[in-house]
């Protein structure tokens, strides 16, 4: 589903990513892991071309974004996206925030869109706030208002850049609960998170990245119980205790 080959990206003389090689299969969910600045999210971004990279090429279902003639509007309404801060239209209602992108972008019709739109609201259990606004919401509904949306995309693979960060503690669950619906399903899904129970119970693998490299890409299972690397023996200590 997602074949990272290589891949190298600089912020003019900064290497952020250095030779990362990767692949995701259908219906794998992979929690990237590691310490602030490590390069999760800007890899996580070049999957679905939000940020270009300079060498190797991501493949996402068959589609090279190296390829200069790929049209990346295209590829990215086939991949969802859930960001750290919601990124929902603060001036659009909930409803009308989960149907203007099937409507612009797939050119489904309002009627369809709405149907499909409110039948992932519902999904996460907000249906009730159909006709309210962003604002009106918490953060962990906004977030799964953010979720829901990405579904109405009909996704092919969901993407997640620390779903989770921006929230009160409380409700962190709330939103890992939707994600762990997901994986249950089959969603093939790829995770930047410090959730490390999420990662535990729902990740197939898990990629931990240190100084813009990939250190370790090994099943959620050995990554928690085998030794690894000085870095992620480290990095889990810190973070399992905190």
């Amino acid at each position: 589903m997602i074949d990272i080959q290589g891949v190298n990206k600089w912020y003019g003389d900064f290497q952020v990513l250095t030779d990362c090689s990767t692949s995701i299969q259908k219906g794998d969910v992979v929690v990237v892991c590691g310490p602030s600045g490590s390069g999760k999210s800007t890899l996580i971004k070049c999957v679905n071309g939000l940020e270009p990279f300079q060498k190797g090429d991501i493949v996402v279902d068959g589609t090279s974004l190296a390829d200069p003639k790929t049209h990346l509007p295209k590829l990215r309404s086939r991949v969802g996206m859930v960001f750290q801060h919601f990124e929902l239209f603060p001036h659009l209602s909930i409803k009308d925030n989960l149907t203007v992108a099937q409507i612009k972008v797939l050119g489904r019709s309002k009627e369809e869109a709405e149907k499909k739109g409110l039948a992932y609201l519902d999904r996460v259990g907000l249906s009730a706030h159909a006709h309210k606004f962003p604002a009106q919401l918490s953060g962990g509904q906004q977030q799964r208002v953010a979720i829901a949306r990405a579904l109405s995309m009909d996704p092919i693979v969901m993407l997640f850049d620390e779903p989770t960060s921006a929230l009160d503690p409380e409700m962190v669950q709330e939103v890992l609960d939707v994600m762990v619906g997901l994986a249950k399903e089959g969603m093939t899904m790829m995770c930047v998170t410090h959730e490390m129970g999420f990662a535990r119970q729902v990740a197939s693998r898990v990629i931990f990245m240190d100084q813009g490299r990939i250190e370790e890409d090994t099943t959620s299972e050995a990554f928690f119980t085998t030794p690894r690397g000085e870095r992620a023996q480290q990095f889990l200590s810190k973070i399992l205790h905190h």
